[in-house]
């Protein structure tokens, strides 16, 4: 008998980006933070495919903290806008990893 396929979510991500030659960031950057949301079954296939996705467009991601999904921060009592809500709704139906917001860093 073969397992039920799980459905996929959307998970909230933070990633802390290093520096790296061409990656596009201001000059005088450190590196940066990147707000992303991103589709999977779970929130580890989640990470797996933004470290990829970034990877392939040459950032340099050094870290990466979930902050569950939409049902889970709802539940935390987060305020989700409904531009966030949108975002979230594209990454789930084209399975991808949405970059909703990047910060620099300056030292």
């Amino acid at each position: 008998m073969t397992k039920p396929k799980k459905a996929p979510e959307v998970f909230t991500l933070l990633v802390q980006l290093g520096r790296k030659a061409g990656d596009g960031l201001p000059d005088r950057a450190t590196g940066a933070a990147m707000i992303c949301y991103a589709a999977g079954v779970d929130e580890a296939e989640a990470v797996r495919e933004t470290v990829a996705v970034l990877k392939a467009a040459d950032l340099a991601p050094l870290e990466v903290s979930g902050y569950g999904t939409l049902a889970e921060r709802e539940a935390l009592g987060h305020d989700i806008p409904d531009e966030e809500r949108a975002l979230m709704d594209r990454a789930l139906a084209e399975n991808a990893v949405i970059v909703a917001q990047v910060s620099p860093d300056f030292d």
